[in-house]
């Protein structure tokens, strides 16, 4: 049984990750999923390079795809997700705890969850409202909900960053996916009346469609929720599901008159 849903139009995408700069390579890499590793950093060039300094490694991720999905719209809410975000900086700044380290203000300032979100909007003086979000395995859900309840109260796109990276080695033994680092951004819109572009999302009760789940998951180590949605996406593919903790979610990609 169906419990709740909502539906959205993407107007543009993007999506960064080392080896993976262009919608060819993304494309590639929908088409045959490998595990994306590497440490290059994203230019991040239209921010300024005082601001662009302070990002590290995550947050340039999520920059570079939030500016070219936006391509100049100003006074468009964001949410930006992340499963474990700066949790890197985290670490290092209670190592320094621990071993009696005064600790760096500028490094401490980025560690906080909506780092990459504060930067954005400080770098284009823009203050439409921002909100960082972690919700476990299925952030990028609660994230597609909380955008579209930005949708329902009148706002006419929203943009939304999903991005993650490596966790640190000290965590690496509690990891129930394949972390990988990336960035995608949706600039989403109300569903369009007719378009081939329309996604829904729904949620439904704990037993529906457990074998089909179970199927799509079985084989292999688990991708990353951020990548499993984002290869739905660039594929086209009609349908994702995706379980956890007690929740099912349905991804559908809907074509022709929503009535």
């Amino acid at each position: 049984m169906e419990l709740g849903g909502v539906r959205f139009s993407i107007a543009s995408h993007a999506a960064w990750a080392p080896g993976l700069g262009t919608a060819a390579a993304w494309l590639a890499w929908a088409d045959k999923p490998f595990v994306i590793a590497g440490n290059s950093e994203a230019a991040v060039a239209a921010m300024p390079a005082m601001l662009r300094r302070r990002a590290g490694f995550l947050g340039k991720m999520a920059l570079e795809t939030a500016y070219s999905c936006l391509d100049g719209r100003v006074d468009v809410p964001t949410v930006f997700c992340s499963r474990h975000g700066e949790c890197a900086r985290s670490v290092e700044l209670l190592a320094d705890l621990a071993e009696g380290q005064p600790l760096s203000p500028a490094s401490f300032s980025l560690s906080v969850h909506n780092a990459a979100a504060g930067l954005f909007s400080i770098a284009r003086q823009d203050q439409a409202s921002h909100a960082a979000l972690a919700a476990g395995s299925h952030g990028v859900e609660h994230a597609v909900i909380e955008a579209c309840g930005l949708l329902a109260d009148g706002a006419p796109e929203v943009l939304l960053v999903a991005y993650d990276g490596v966790l640190p080695e000290l965590f690496q033994d509690f990891e129930d996916c394949q972390e990988q680092p990336f960035a995608w951004a949706w600039l989403l819109q109300p569903a369009a009346t007719r378009s081939d572009d329309v996604i829904a999302l729904s949620w439904v009760d704990e037993f529906e469609d457990d074998a089909a789940v179970m199927a799509q998951e079985s084989g292999g180590a688990r991708q990353p929720a951020g990548l499993e949605v984002l290869a739905f996406y660039l594929r086209r593919e009609p349908e994702l599901l995706r379980a956890g903790s007690g929740q099912r979610w349905r991804w559908q990609r809907l074509a022709g008159t929503l009535c």
